[in-house]
């Protein structure tokens, strides 16, 4: 998520197989580790692009669910393990905001808080690369938290000026209705204008 020095993701010190015992623990307890994947098969995609992928934990599992999928992430370590777990599938070394696959997915995903983890400066140009990757009438789907770092209203003008414009809006990836006040996450469904 960065193209070099530090970033706010290196920063947090995460790492591939870190981040796998870490939602490996939360399953173990439990909890549905796809709310996301049952998030975004509400509306039907064929493909999608997962962008800050990780893992592969989404990825994975839209894949396992029968869509086609390509994963992006530029921290190798994230991507070695997707690789271990389904090396059958597409991963992509890359920069989000720089991007360019030469193809087009019915949905962008950026689950996991991407868009705060991406370098300052750079979320326009992440935006616009993820509105590129879509068919016409395509949707970006986006969640994070609003912890400062990004406003809805800063992500929305991203999204109108890379020809999205608001589709949906949660407060949950299990669908909760978004209220301005009190409310500490988003996600956000914008559609590609045709």
């Amino acid at each position: 998520m960065t193209t070099g020095g530090t970033s706010r993701w290196s920063d947090a010190g995460r790492d591939g197989a870190d981040y796998d015992e870490r939602f490996a623990r939360i399953a173990a307890r439990g909890v549905d580790m796809h709310g996301e994947v049952a998030f975004v098969q509400r509306y039907n995609p064929k493909s999608v692009l997962d962008a800050g992928c990780g893992t592969g934990r989404v990825a994975i599992e839209l894949a396992n669910r029968e869509v086609d999928v390509v994963g992006t992430d530029l921290d190798g370590s994230m991507l070695a393990q997707a690789r271990r777990k389904r090396p059958d599938l597409t991963w992509v070394e890359a920069d989000l905001s720089s991007l360019d696959l030469g193809e087009t997915f019915d949905v962008v995903v950026l689950a996991g808080n991407v868009m705060i983890f991406l370098d300052p400066g750079t979320e326009p140009a992440a935006v616009t690369s993820a509105a590129n990757h879509l068919e016409p009438g395509g949707l970006l789907i986006a969640g994070f938290q609003l912890n400062g770092i990004l406003s809805l209203a800063d992500y929305d003008a991203f999204c109108s000026q890379a020809g999205l414009e608001l589709h949906d809006r949660f407060a949950t990836w299990d669908a909760d209705p978004f209220v301005a006040e009190g409310v500490n996450y988003s996600v956000s469904v914008h559609r590609k204008l045709a």
